[in-house]
């Protein structure tokens, strides 16, 4: 999906294409801005239909040329008032010098500017014969305004002149591309022309024909005589496709009146000169598809290589727009993209028709088009060309032409300035017919004495009547100088009268006037109380806005808070009431094996109590003396309460008690020492991951732990401790260990206590004495072991295996 600015579907008319994109442009002509109109698509989309139309329905070119006669028609200069240079300027001539540039023009055989009383060409009669009279609004009435068109291709990146016209040379011999002469001179190419750019850096093509034209027939018949020598070739996807980039160009050259509103004002600082570029791209295309060979291919390359150019320039200006980097823009690599540097520089308004055609051929190649068009369209780069002020009054025109209809209107009913004599010479005659008639003054008598006297009778009464007209008129005159004072009198009065009036008015005006200051300078002082106020409620709105987001966030983080202590809470009471059932079981089981090991220990000492008793009651003379500790009777050897432990000790029988949290995964941590480890009590764990050092990796298998520590009594036994402990989860994705119990493994040697026996032949020497007491262990050959928490009590006979 693309977005566009505007979407035109396939039954669109021409018109309404024309007021959409085309109209914009040529009003800001006329207004003194230029304007660049690109037509762009894959081949056979359509491109110069829309930019010249179709017989019976025009397409935007003649329809801009008709809109730029229609508002500048009656205010046209004359021929060659305009006059443009080789430098991309304009010059303003006088009239005389117009029209002798006109008849010197004229005089040419073959004159450079198309006659505008021309039979126009049938060809193209119904392209330009629009109706609409579309118009711009506001003509500048005080400017004369003079178009020139002119017409260049860019074909291979080389720009040639449509509207050249080589003259032919008989003599001089034309040379083809083979560097041999040729005699028909059709088959010369043209020169191709160079870029220049002028004072004002604006690009133009040196040396190309500009043609002055005064109506949409003449300009029009200009660019169908350019059209024909246009390049088109036949290829896979056009019948005529057009291989080069044609671009018509539209100058409109300005300037104001005088200050009569008469002739044009000779200053070429107040000229302005405007330009509308109407550019019909060549078709992008793929090679491969328009099977394009020789010429042709050459021609595909350098069409692709230019709209490439275009493409990159487009995009190299975007990403100078959007990231405000000033990356150089590679104008200079297609003349078409040098040409029009100054469009995209800002010098003014850019717009572009993409040309779809629906084919499923062309459906990679559109996508390519619709996309470069999208990114086009970001890049803005319109802006308003200030134009000089003349400082003249507006409306010269239109006075003059009214002053010069009134004058000739009052010639008129004058009779002009010979009807004015012939009604002087009538009054003098009326006056004339007023006095008498004059009598014949010939003599043809000597003796004629009634001529004379009769004329002289005549001429008294002329003089008489004389005398009677002059009087009147002396009268006459008197009473109009008193009605001429009079009026003058009155006039002054009424002027001191008004000067009366105008002098309140202008107190009264002052008075506003100096109001009015007050309340501007009021009113300066409430906007900019308003403006600070604004700017602190801006402030305000946003401290408030901050605040709110702190607030928020303050009780996002208290809700958290709160949601982690109620967790924190609910786990630290479950691992309470864990730990405090745990303990008292624990302190129940210790109690109870504490009760079960004291009435153990009373029942042994009863056990003891009665054998010793029974040792102690029984007759001597009734115990047999034992023959086996006769000897000990005669060497009697001292006995350690438990023998120390050796390293060359004989092995014994290794023995395991299990623990009583056996079932459960435990990590079982036995550190080396320096103790041997084969004692009689080993802790025996099923399952269990046995490690030497404490290992992270094994806690994390296990949720119990149990260090085993062994080492040597008081009394030099081997003393076995387990300390054990739960295994916990940390939040920071490690274990920590909580001791939770101590287990003691201990094995109790008999002790070294001596029973007294009776021998067979009591001795009354206390040597026999002595050796009535024997060992407990030679008398007890039982070995009871005991389990904490049983439930045998004293009593109980034991069945234990012998030792």
């Amino acid at each position: 999906q693309y977005s566009f600015k505007e979407v035109f579907g396939t039954l669109v008319v021409q018109k309404e294409l024309f007021d959409v994109v085309a109209k914009p442009l040529v009003e800001d002509l006329i207004r003194g801005k230029n304007g660049l109109l690109f037509t762009y698509g894959v081949t056979g989309s359509g491109k110069t239909h829309t930019m010249t139309g179709s017989p019976g329905d025009g397409g935007l070119l003649p329809r801009c040329l008709d809109m730029i006669f229609n508002s500048i028609g009656p205010f046209q200069a004359k021929r060659f008032v305009f006059k443009l240079d080789d430098k991309n300027g304009v010059d303003v001539q006088s009239e005389v010098d117009a029209l002798l540039e006109r008849q010197r023009r004229e005089a040419l055989p073959v004159p450079k500017t198309p006659s505008g009383k021309r039979h126009i060409d049938p060809e193209f009669a119904d392209m330009i014969n629009v109706q609409d009279h579309c118009k711009v609004e506001e003509v500048d009435e005080d400017n004369v305004y003079s178009v020139f068109v002119s017409y260049i291709e860019i074909y291979n990146n080389y720009i040639y002149d449509l509207l050249e016209e080589a003259p032919f040379e008989p003599i001089k011999p034309k040379w083809n591309n083979c560097n041999t002469p040729v005699r028909n001179g059709d088959l010369i190419p043209p020169q191709s022309k160079m870029l220049r750019e002028d004072q004002n850096h604006n690009m133009y093509v040196m040396g190309c024909t500009e043609v002055e034209v005064k109506s949409t027939e003449e300009a029009f018949e200009v660019f169908w005589r350019g059209q024909k020598k246009r390049r088109i070739a036949n290829t896979q996807l056009n019948r005529e496709s057009s291989r080069s980039h044609s671009v018509f160009i539209i100058k409109l050259a300005q300037a104001p009146l005088d200050a009569d509103g008469d002739n044009v004002l000779q200053d070429k600082e107040q000229i302005t000169l405007s330009q509308l570029s109407l550019v019909d791209l060549a078709g992008s295309e793929r090679t491969n598809r328009t099977k394009a060979e020789g010429n042709r291919l050459r021609e595909a390359g350098n069409i692709n290589q230019s709209l490439m150019t275009l493409r990159t320039c487009i995009e190299v200006l975007r990403e100078n727009q959007l990231y405000g980097t000033n990356k150089m823009v590679p104008y200079r690599d297609s003349k078409l993209t040098h040409l029009f540097k100054n469009y995209f520089d800002g010098e003014g308004k850019v717009r572009m028709i993409v040309c779809v055609n629906p084919k499923a051929e062309d459906y990679e190649e559109s996508l390519q088009v619709m996309r470069f068009a999208e990114v086009t369209q970001e890049v803005e780069v319109a802006r308003p060309v200030d134009r000089p002020l003349c400082g003249l009054t507006p409306g010269r025109r239109f006075r003059n032409q009214a002053f010069r209809e009134e004058l000739a209107r009052k010639l008129e009913l004058r009779g002009g300035p010979l009807g004015g004599e012939t009604e002087e010479q009538s009054v003098a005659e009326m006056l004339l017919q007023n006095f008498p008639p004059l009598p014949s003054c010939e003599l043809l008598d000597i003796d004629d004495d009634q001529t004379l006297p009769k004329l002289i009778e005549a001429l008294e009464q002329r003089h008489k009547m004389r005398q009677m007209l002059s009087e009147e008129f002396a009268k006459n005159v008197l009473a109009f100088k008193t009605m001429l004072q009079e009026f003058d009198s009155s006039v002054l009065s009424k002027e001191h009268y008004i000067q009366g009036k105008l002098s309140e008015k202008e107190k009264t005006i002052a008075g506003q006037r100096t109001e009015l200051e007050r309340l501007e300078k009021k009113i300066k002082t409430l906007e900019y109380k308003i403006e600070i106020l604004e700017k602190t409620a801006t402030i305000y709105e946003e401290d408030k806005r901050n605040l709110q987001q702190e607030l928020e966030s303050k009780s996002q983080k208290l809700q958290r808070q709160a949601s982690d202590k109620r967790r924190l809470e609910a786990r630290l009471q479950g691992m309470v009431a864990e730990t405090t059932m745990k303990w008292e079981k624990e302190c129940e089981r210790r109690v109870a094996a504490k009760q079960l090991e004291m009435q153990n220990k009373l029942w042994v000492k009863d056990e003891k109590l009665k054998q010793l008793k029974a040792i102690v009651t029984e007759p001597r003379a009734e115990k047999p003396e034992r023959p086996s500790r006769e000897r000990d009777r005669e060497r009697p050897l001292p006995r350690s309460v438990s023998p120390p432990p050796v390293p060359n000790a004989p092995p014994v029988r290794l023995r395991h008690r299990r623990s009583r949290s056996a079932g459960e995964r435990w990590v079982d941590h036995k550190p080396p020492s320096n103790v041997p480890t084969e004692t009689v009590m080993q802790p025996h764990v099923p399952h269990a991951i046995t490690v030497a050092t404490a290992s992270e990796k094994a806690l994390a298998k296990c949720d119990k732990y149990m260090l085993t520590h062994q080492e040597l009594a008081s009394d030099g036994e081997i003393e076995t401790k387990l300390i054990k402990g739960d295994v916990f989860k940390t939040r920071g994705g490690g274990q920590a260990v909580q001791f939770t119990d101590i287990e003691t493994l201990k094995q109790e040697s008999p002790t070294g206590r001596k029973r007294r026996s009776s021998p067979s032949h009591p001795d009354p020497l206390g040597e026999a004495a002595d050796s009535e007491w024997t060992d407990v262990e030679t008398r007890c050959s039982v070995a009871v072991e005991m389990r904490a928490g049983s439930a045998l009590g004293p009593g109980y006979q034991h069945h234990a295996q012998p030792k």
